[in-house]
Formats: C-alpha cells, structure tokens, sequence
C-alpha cells in the first residue's frame, strides 16, 4: 500500500495537525487532531533515526527524505489515517529575532479593520530580512498616539502603530529543508524556528511575559533564546549539544556511539556521589576483532567525569550567550532547559549551580494521549509545532493586504524599548 492510500486527512475533517521535527539525532513526527474547544489529543506518532542532518543542518538529502518518510508512515499507521501536510521545526543556527516598528496617520477618525488591514500590509512592506528568509512576521503589540493596546479597533487615533516580531535564518538551510520535505511527497504548510515551537510547549503564558531563558540542548545545536511581553526577544546558537557528550564517551572507553549512548542515558548524571566510584558499567568494544574478548569494564564515576567535562564547556557557552543577550539580573530569574540533552540526570540541579539560575527541565504539555515514550523533553519541539498550528497566529507574510496610507517609520520600537528596558532592571 502506497502512502496516498486508504483514508486522506479530508476524510477525517480539516482539523488534523502533523508536526515534523528533523533533529540531528531524531525525525519524529506527530499526528493530532483539534477538537472544537481547542483542545489538541494525539492519534499517532512515529520516529527514525537521523543519519543525514548536522549541527541542524541537512547534509544528505537523500538519508534524510527516507527518515522523513518512514517517520510519517509510522505515525500514519498508528493514527489509521493519511496526511497531506505538516509544520516543520528548524534549528539550525543563523536564527535571528528582531522587532519591526510601523506607524500609520489616521487623523484622528475612529479605527476600523480596514484602517488595521492597511497598517499590516505597511508592517509587511517594512520588514527588512539582510538577505536572510523570513519564518515568522507577527503582530506582537498595537499602539495608539504611543500608547499600547490590545484590540485598536474601535477607538480614535490620529496615529496607529504596530510592532511586529520577526524572525529570519539564512535562506539556503531553510530552502534545503523545504526541498527534503517535499520529495517525501509532503506539502510544507509553514516552517517554524524551533525556539517559537518550544516556548509553546514548555514555557506558561505568564513565563514568556514576565520574562524566561529556554536552553534547548538539542543533539548537535544548543539554541538559546529570550521570551518577554509575550514574544520571542533574543536568540544565540551554540554549535554543541548532547551527541558531542555521546561522542566524548565513545572516544574515552574506545565504543561504539550507540554504546555510548546507552551508557549516557542508563548510568549517567550530571552530579557525581561517593558511589560512583564502586558501581561498574561493562563497556562493549569498538571494532570487531573486540568481539571475542572480554568487555572491559570502568567505574560509573570514570563515565560521570566524561560526561561532566564536556557539559562544563557547554554551561559555560550558555552562560555567555545569556549574558550577552542581556539575561542578567537575580539569581531567581528562570531558565528552562528543554530538548534530548535535558534528558540527562541531574542536568537542572548542575545547571543551576553553573549559571546562578532557578533552573527547571520543561516538558511537553497540553497534549491528551500523547506516548510516554514522546512525553519527555526530547520531543518539546514536536509538541510545541502541534500548538502553534492548532494557535493559528497572524502571519504578515501570508496577509493579502494593499497599503493605502502613508508609512512613518515609528522612531525605534516601544516594545523593544519596553523588553530591553525591563531586563536591564531586573522587571
């Protein structure tokens, strides 16, 4: 049976979501379906190993299409149904996240939809990228001769203002991922940052106003990024994530990376105990003229030593990019870990004592049957694309709106002003 066989989405309503998360170390994919009150319940998943991105990257087309395939078709199987399109995450680094400022003249007459419609498409035509490819362009706060509201509409201004949140990638990695989705025979309904994603998925409504750092340890890129008034502020990537501590314990015990892995996974922690040091770990040779012999054999605090040696590094990364995003301020300011890497024992309680943060590992949430398996903070992202599309946020890139009315560049943006502001005084 082909994968255009038996049931299509349509049969099932235009109320399913799939999301696509093509990691470094994973292709996940998640079917789910919205209920009329908003609520989201999962019907299938599936998941592939990723041989062909790096560092978020793809660096093989043709590997990463048939994990892509197989992915879906799992997750098609398990939900008794066809898809036609997803939402994809992407992560690789060159991500960046800006606001853009515009105001209309009115005159002072009452605003109307069509007065708003207007200032969008002006919001639009003033979004700059540098050469980069837009992913999100989204009204994020309104304003009235300077004064912020929510819904303009209906109120009497001589000026009306947005400020719009943006974020752009490099055009090629994006464009790669496009073309890899689709050989797969699947449409690409929006390409999502990643960072957007998560935030959805792991952060509360009031974590992302008052102000949260999300880290996600990914396998072979660590995206950190800001949330305040609601909206994505900053962001950094660190080429580094939790396959680089894979690769470290391989290369010590002389393994194979699945091993190592294994071992990362069942016996190793952030935190070391005096325990450590009598517990041992059998540890499988790497070549095959190994096989025949004996498996060596280290302590659990030998692995512990290799593991916290790269994760120093790493925190200490984080720190930096933290610092120069402007996250600074006090100690109780909340970091949230999230992605495979915060699947690591320990991690929030290391992490905290490093970066001086409060420090919790965020999960998935607001998704009704989802597996156990996919409940961890492997898979914030995948969960976090089902939210986003389910949310069906205002997109300037795909607004049909005609300007008609004369552009004022707004002279710097209140909203950036406002976030810049309230983390430099510590809200």
């Amino acid at each position: 049976m082909s994968r255009r066989d038996g049931r299509s989405a349509g049969q099932r309503g235009e109320k399913l979501i799939t999301a696509l998360d093509i990691g470094s170390w994973k292709v996940s994919a998640l079917i789910a379906s919205k209920d009329e009150d908003g609520g989201l319940t999962v019907l299938g998943t599936g998941q592939r190993e990723s041989r062909g991105v790096k560092r978020g990257y793809i660096a093989d087309m043709g590997t990463t299409e048939l994990a892509v395939r197989e992915a879906v078709e799992q997750a098609e199987r398990i939900a008794g149904t066809n898809i036609e399109d997803v939402w994809v995450s992407f992560s690789a680094g060159g991500l960046i996240s800006n606001i853009a400022s515009v105001e209309v003249e009115l005159g002072g007459h009452r605003i109307e939809q069509s007065d708003i419609d207007a200032l969008l498409a002006a919001g639009r035509h003033s979004i700059d990228p540098n050469g980069r490819m837009v992913l999100h362009a989204q009204p994020a706060l309104y304003t009235i001769d300077g004064l912020q509201v929510n819904n303009p509409n209906g109120l009497h201004a001589d000026k009306l203002g947005v400020d719009i949140h943006v974020v752009a990638a490099d055009a090629s990695p994006v464009r790669n991922l496009d073309l890899c989705v689709r050989s797969a025979h699947l449409e690409v309904k929006s390409i999502i940052a990643s960072p957007v994603a998560t935030g959805l998925a792991c952060l509360s409504e009031e974590e992302r106003e008052l102000g949260v750092a999300l880290v996600e340890l990914g396998a072979g890129v660590t995206n950190v990024s800001l949330f305040c008034g609601g909206v994505l502020v900053g962001l950094s990537s660190i080429p580094m994530g939790a396959a680089d501590i894979t690769d470290d314990i391989a290369s010590a015990f002389g393994t194979r990376r699945a091993q190592a892995e294994r071992m990362k996974c069942f016996y190793g922690s952030a935190t070391a105990s005096p325990r450590d040091n009598h517990d041992m770990i059998e540890v499988a040779p790497l070549s095959a003229e190994q096989e025949g012999g004996e498996a060596s054999r280290i302590t659990r605090a030998q692995l512990i030593a290799v593991i916290r040696q790269r994760l120093e590094h790493l925190m200490n990364e984080i720190g930096k990019a933290l610092k120069e995003l402007g996250f600074t301020g006090p100690i109780g300011r909340q970091v949230v870990l999230t992605g495979g890497g915060a699947e690591l024992k320990s991690i929030a309680d290391y992490a905290q004592g490093l970066l001086g943060r409060a420090v919790r590992v965020g999960r998935p949430r607001g998704l009704v049957g989802l597996p156990d398996a996919h409940s961890g903070p492997a898979f914030a992202t995948l969960a976090g694309l089902t939210h986003y599309a389910a949310s069906n946020p205002v997109d300037l890139r795909d607004a049909g709106f005609e300007a008609g009315q004369t552009i004022v560049r707004a002279p710097g943006s209140a909203l950036l002003t406002r976030l810049v502001t309230a983390f430099r005084t510590n809200l």
